[in-house]
């Protein structure tokens, strides 16, 4: 049991809260044990991803990715505690301001921070998983953007994972903020110029869609 603790969102995989840490208030992510599972198993298949979360997390800080700040990991009670980031989530900000998708201005300096943001990721070969307009935050104090929960993600060098990430981010902005097939293409031209080896993952992203568009008509 978390002391002081304001449960705020549960999935899946974890419990989210808020919490003092020490002088400030923390972000808490709290894995749970899956009963479907051998307790020894799940105890060590559980301790792999809370260990994992918490490393790509610190690799893409350290590579100038702004990210929640990690302040502790309890590998025994399978949580993190980092930062609470004030700010406002990518997606309720495009669904608020329709100017981020029709001022060509403001998308372009959104754009911009989400292709390094990218570039600065894959670079040091972390795949986030779960890239959606979700989690990616407009920090309050500077409009720094962060990326946020890092939850299914893990280290791989191969191109198609990295292409993959990009597929997931762009079949949530076509679904979920109408008009914003400019603002992808932008977000990929910032991602190719901060990224020396984006040309394999663009290339490889082109067949992840056809592959995508197969699956669709085939239903």
């Amino acid at each position: 049991m978390i002391d002081n603790a304001i449960l705020i969102k549960q999935g899946a995989e974890a419990r989210i809260y808020t919490a003092p840490f020490l002088t400030r208030t923390a972000i808490v992510k709290e894995r749970f044990s899956k009963t479907y599972r051998h307790p020894i198993l799940d105890k060590k298949l559980t301790a792999k991803r809370v260990t994992q979360e918490a490393r790509c997390l610190f690799k893409c800080r350290k590579s100038g990715v702004d990210t929640p700040v990690l302040y502790f990991v309890d590998i025994e009670n399978s949580t993190i505690y980092m930062e609470f980031v004030q700010g406002m989530i990518v997606k309720d900000l495009l669904v608020a301001d329709n100017e981020y998708i029709t001022n060509k201005k403001k998308q372009d300096e959104l754009a911009k921070k989400i292709g390094i943001a990218l570039a600065r990721v894959h670079a040091v070969d972390v795949i986030h998983g779960d890239l959606t307009t979700s989690n990616l935050m407009l920090r309050e104090s500077n409009q720094s953007l962060v990326v946020i929960d890092f939850g299914l993600s893990y280290i791989s060098a191969l191109p198609e994972d990295k292409a993959v990430d990009l597929y997931v981010l762009e079949k949530t902005f076509l679904s979920t903020h109408p008009n914003s097939e400019e603002m992808f293409a932008d977000i990929l031209e910032y991602y190719q110029k901060n990224y020396e080896a984006s040309q394999g993952v663009l290339s490889k992203l082109a067949e992840v869609r056809l592959r995508g568009r197969k699956r669709s008509m085939v239903g």
